[in-house]
């Protein structure tokens, strides 16, 4: 039997007697659900004390510290939209608005300028390095990711496409007005950034397929990553969060290439976010696997 409550209120919101011992948490929530329509399973927040940490959907009743009578407290986690859906409105924004700068479509930079093009070539590579890098973000959301969760919350979408969307009108509108000016140090500068962006890209791009070959379709299995065969993840044994760290170098590639401060300052928002991120991986796999290799630092190799 299980006995749900709410846990703000401590109000009684559910009783479930027919609940087999061995059932999951995933299983729960569906029976949950039956009771309560407006709060389908990816609402639901299962606890074992109010202010407790969530339970993952693969927890089996029985191996819960519970007596006859499990008594679980239920938050509501809001709307949830797919992962899938997030990560394609977040990516196509910033694809859709640079290309609206670099076009010069009328109402942008004064009708001298409408639909003409810039003189300068960094300016054209500068396009298609940003286009190739947001394509390849779409196709390996579609192709290549498998998420751990299937959704997040709704009101998450809004912050993240202001963040992508915003930075990329903010780079692109000085990118490409006409009175840019290029690099200082002109070709050889232009040609070493874009070397570096390349070698990130395939270096991302190599991570993301490694972690995709740990986690099989449709399984929520945890292993720690290591190195293959591929050059480019052999960064994994140095740091927790390859991938960041590959992601961070393309953006400085860009930086270096176009010589335009607000991508310096996307880089490092960037760099600061996923810091964040890959230091509560790195604790996480510390603290799920005893044999971790100890060498590694979360985002930057011996330092970070």
């Amino acid at each position: 039997m299980v006995e749900i409550l709410d846990a703000k209120t401590r109000e009684k919101l559910c009783f479930l007697d027919k609940v087999e011992p061995q059932a999951t948490i995933a299983e729960i929530k569906n029976l949950f659900t039956k009771t309560h329509p407006q709060w389908y399973p990816a609402r639901q927040s299962l606890r074992l004390d109010p202010k407790g940490k969530s339970l993952k959907d693969e927890d089996v009743l029985q191996k819960l510290p519970v007596g006859t009578t499990a008594t679980l407290y239920f938050r509501d986690l809001g709307a949830q939209i797919s992962w899938v859906t997030v990560f394609l409105t977040e990516y196509a924004g910033p694809l859709f608005i640079y290309l609206l700068f670099y076009f010069r479509v009328p109402f942008i930079y004064g009708h001298k300028y409408d639909f003409t093009s810039s003189r300068h070539s960094v300016v054209h590579l500068a396009c298609i390095c940003h286009s190739f890098h947001y394509v390849k973000r779409l196709l390996e959301t579609l192709f290549v990711h498998r998420f751990s969760h299937g959704t997040m919350p709704l009101r998450n979408i809004f912050k993240n496409c202001t963040y992508y969307w915003g930075f990329a009108a903010w780079m692109a509108y000085y990118i490409n007005h006409p009175l840019y000016t290029p690099p200082t140090y002109g070709a050889q500068q232009v040609k070493l950034a874009l070397a570096i962006f390349v070698i990130c890209q395939l270096g991302n791009f190599s991570i993301h397929m490694a972690l995709r070959d740990l986690r099989p379709a449709g399984s929520k299995t945890r292993k720690i990553p290591y190195p293959t065969k591929n050059p480019f993840t052999w960064l994994f044994l140095l740091v927790s969060c390859p991938n960041y760290t590959y992601e961070v170098g393309s953006w400085i590639g860009f930086a270096i290439m176009t010589q335009c401060l607000p991508v310096a300052l996307f880089s490092l928002v960037g760099f600061t976010q996923m810091t964040i991120w890959a230091k509560g991986k790195h604790r996480s796999y510390l603290k799920e696997f005893r044999d971790y290799p100890p060498l590694r630092m979360p985002i930057v190799p011996f330092l970070l």
